[in-house]
């Protein structure tokens, strides 16, 4: 697949107000029609409120988003030392028509920028029918690393 490159895109943090809110709970119903992930549901308000939200636009036009909430790594085994401080990544959206441009890329990267001295990691679980795609952006894109995953097999009924 050919990667194009977006031009004009812009990247911001901001709060949530009326106008933001409108727009990601807009591109969260769309992301429900697509029936690209296990289990997504449009968001409501409550889904989004107190969440550090990043921006990608290309002139005035919202193209994307991503968004998480901060926290401390609970006190569990795991590859992040207990109590670390990360956001973690709830959602990262890019609008059809935009994607494969690097522009989700660039939202980490941003969001990267604007949280470094807050928190030490950035974490992420998905739940999307396009495993494939999605490892090779996170692995081999954003440089993220891989901690755990949740497999099933459905036991045939004529065994």
């Amino acid at each position: 697949m050919e990667l194009k490159q977006a031009t004009n895109v812009t990247y911001r943090e901001t709060g949530l107000n009326e106008e933001v809110l409108e727009k990601l709970i807009a591109f969260s119903v769309q992301w429900e029609t697509e029936n690209s992930c296990w289990g997504y549901r449009a968001n409501a308000r409550e889904d989004i409120e107190g969440r550090r939200i990043f921006l990608a636009y290309q002139g005035n036009q919202m193209i994307g988003y991503l968004f998480g909430k901060t926290e401390c790594q609970p006190n569990q085994q795991a590859e992040i030392p207990p109590e670390t401080p990360i956001l973690y990544v709830e959602e990262l959206y890019i609008q059809p028509d935009f994607r494969n441009q690097g522009i989700g890329k660039g939202l980490f990267q941003y969001a990267e920028k604007r949280l470094r001295g807050e928190v030490e990691y950035l974490v992420l679980s998905t739940a999307t029918k396009n495993w494939k795609a999605i490892l090779h952006f996170y692995l081999e894109e954003v440089d993220m690393r891989f901690w755990h995953a949740t497999l099933y097999r459905r036991i045939p009924a004529d065994i």
